[in-house]
């Protein structure tokens, strides 16, 4: 039987996962204002830069003068991402600026992990336990479970339930030990290998298991699945989701060349909007931010909302 939210959160995560996989240079002026643009659609909460190894990743290498530069606004919550202890010092740097708080992240694949992280579980894990020593001792909140590879991988196929609620396993064992209260489990097609069966077998395999903390949903378009995975989730009464202006970003250690990244916002929003679950979003607004993006990194964007159908019908209807 289908549950449907009334209302949805959405995490914008546009600039962060879209400018760390453009071949760029992306200006820094370019990233600001998309970020204040994205700021002005009545997104909430908005994950801005990659506080991450330059050399790794150098399209965030500019990640200080980002932060630094964007207009904060009233009632989103700015975010950033990080990995080690420096990049959480940089990160605690602009804690004025930003919402900090820490996860515990595992891949429910260990030849992704291993490709990814360069370690195995019992590795990360090991990892995990230092990382959480270290935000705690900084006074960060470590309040949030990430399951990479959750539903298949590149490098080693499909990913089974099995796998993906032994992953939350082991982490919320993690949490536990270290005492840490987990308010929300991220579960991510990091590779776009869902379909919505899965995506409900899933959700409801670790909702029955723990059904306290939120569940967020971060899901990639590379098979154009990825918005009917974000119904089956809808269906099953998830309120949480990560997406992308115009479909920005991938994984810049597993995609495929030219495939899709995240789903995109405003396909995302349309999608509520027509079936009456609220998101707060102005639709026009973010299909400006969305051309803005388009503009920005020079090429055509995968979503269907930005191409001249999709629109159309959306103006057609309002009208």
């Amino acid at each position: 039987m289908s549950d449907y939210p009334a209302s949805i959160d959405i995490m914008e995560e546009g600039p962060r996962e879209g400018f760390q996989i453009e071949p760029g240079p992306i200006p820094t002026a370019d990233k600001i204002a998309l970020i204040d643009a994205l700021s002005a659609t009545g997104v909430q909460r908005i994950q801005v830069a990659s506080f991450v190894n330059p050399k790794l990743v150098p399209g965030w290498a500019d990640a200080e003068a980002v932060v630094a530069g964007f207009t904060p606004r009233a009632g989103v919550t700015y975010g950033a991402l990080w990995f080690n202890p420096r990049g959480l010092e940089r990160t605690l740097a602009f804690k004025d600026r930003l919402s900090v708080a820490g996860s515990i992240t595992v891949s429910a694949s260990e030849a992704f992990s291993k490709q990814n992280l360069n370690r195995d579980r019992p590795a990360q894990l090991d990892a995990m336990r230092s990382h959480v020593t270290e935000h705690l001792a900084r006074g960060v909140a470590v309040n949030r479970v990430s399951v990479q590879a959750a539903f298949g991988c590149n490098f080693s196929g499909t990913v089974t339930t099995e796998q993906t609620v032994a992953a939350v396993v082991d982490a919320m064992a993690l949490a536990a030990e270290t005492g840490c209260a987990i308010t929300r489990i991220s579960i991510a097609d990091s590779m776009g290998w869902a379909n919505p069966a899965q995506v409900e077998r899933v959700v409801g395999a670790v909702r029955s298991r723990w059904p306290e903390p939120a569940i967020t949903l971060h899901l990639h378009d590379t098979r154009g699945l990825g918005i009917a995975c974000a119904l089956a989730g809808l269906r099953m009464g998830v309120r949480n989701f990560d997406a992308a202006v115009g479909g920005l970003g991938g994984c810049p250690f597993a995609r495929h060349p030219g495939a899709p990244g995240n789903i995109a916002t405003e396909e995302l929003v349309f999608l509520c909007e027509e079936m009456g679950i609220a998101t707060g979003i102005d639709l026009e607004a973010l299909l400006e931010a969305s051309a803005l993006a388009e503009r920005i990194v020079g090429h055509r964007l995968p979503s269907a909302m930005l191409r001249g159908g999709g629109l159309a019908a959306h103006r057609v209807k309002a009208a």
